[in-house]
């Protein structure tokens, strides 16, 4: 039987280059892979990359942008649902670390989007709009929790912007960390014994951060 041409224009071909380019950014970052590379390891021609992306700029934006809706989709609503500020901001950050573990090069790539997002000219970074535009909600979803926690007196008077640091990376470094994090814990850092003991150690040590203590005491 012939071998069937290869379709550039499959839908199921564009999630695996997106699949693909996403660990090899997580791993090599931005500067240190190609579109050779990625249409190697995908299996297509370079030529059939380009039907789908214009150039890595897109690809990899596109990459941190669904990395983000992904983590959207799950975190927003838990922030922005009902119950008090505690109660959404434990929910939130279990969803969290749930989200990273199931998708162990997205904390990577997210450390990584950091800093490269600095390095890629004015004119180009309008490409990298949507996925800042992602990371800007979140944030703000966070903040407005952890602002509300202190007007309700449940949180001590914190540094809003701070905080929001505090908790972010508290959860997305220790994914990220890698063999430095699997030989502090002495296990792998994405084995289901330790995903939750990270859950439950986030959201204590937040707790103990943020609570009032007069709430503690009287609890």
């Amino acid at each position: 039987m012939a071998t069937p041409p290869e379709n550039s224009a499959n839908p199921n071909s564009r999630e695996k280059i997106l699949d693909v380019a996403e660990a090899l950014f997580a791993r090599q970052g931005f500067a240190g892979i190609s579109m050779s590379d990625i249409a190697l390891r995908v299996g297509l021609g370079k030529s059939s990359l380009f039907h789908h992306f214009s150039g890595k700029l897109e690809l990899y934006a596109e990459v941190c942008e669904r990395v983000l809706d992904r983590i959207g989709e799950r975190v927003r609503p838990a922030l922005e649902g009902s119950g008090d500020a505690p109660e959404r901001l434990d929910v939130a950050i279990g969803l969290l670390c749930d989200t990273l573990a199931e998708h162990p090069n997205t904390a990577r790539l997210l450390l990584r989007a950091l800093v490269e997002n600095e390095l890629f000219p004015e004119a180009d970074r309008e490409q990298l709009e949507a996925a800042n535009r992602a990371v800007a909600e979140l944030v703000g979803a966070l903040t407005t929790v952890l602002r509300e926690g202190v007007q309700t007196g449940a949180f001590r008077e914190v540094s809003l912007p701070d905080a929001t640091q505090t908790v972010i990376g508290a959860v997305v470094l220790h994914f990220a960390s890698g063999e430095v994090g699997e030989a502090i814990l002495g296990e792998p850092i994405f084995s289901t014994k330790a995903v939750a003991r990270r859950k439950r150690e986030v959201t204590d040590f937040i707790h103990c951060a943020l609570v009032q203590h007069s709430k503690l005491e009287g609890s």
